[in-house]
């Protein structure tokens, strides 16, 4: 009778990579899951570079949103890096950077302060004729 063999975490492989490995498994990956029609989850991940500290692979999204939808798909990926890079202490580390994303102008001053900020004329047309936002 044959019996399944389950390695404990502290058996399994722990090699040393570079982030130069890492971010060439990472867009193999990415590369491989936009050939198979998963454009959404290659897109995060070549949104940013990711960025390597020790075994943590540090990913910048645009918004929450895109976040919590790589979160719930990362799972083959981090088996994917894991088996290729040799090392199973590796995670992946999702962080938001809203200011990434667009801003909208909403309110009329906003409109205003954008259009100024592409054309600082606006204020001198604003003042002579006395505008009112």
């Amino acid at each position: 009778m044959q019996r399944a063999s389950v390695k404990q975490h502290d058996e399994l492989p722990k090699e040393a990579f570079t982030e130069t490995d890492m971010l060439l498994q990472w867009n193999k990956f990415a590369q491989r899951l936009s050939d198979s029609g998963q454009k959404i989850m290659a897109t995060y991940m070549q949104i940013n570079d990711p960025v390597l500290h020790g075994t943590t692979i540090r990913l910048e999204l645009p918004n929450e949103g895109s976040k919590v939808d790589f979160d719930n798909n990362k799972i083959e990926l981090l088996g994917y890096l894991r088996g290729k890079l040799h090392n199973h202490d590796i995670v992946i580390d999702v962080h938001v950077n809203e200011v990434v994303e667009t801003k909208y102008a909403f309110t009329t001053q906003e409109k205003f302060d954008k259009l100024k900020a592409i054309n600082p004329a606006l204020e001198l047309l604003r003042k002579t004729f006395d505008l009112d936002l």
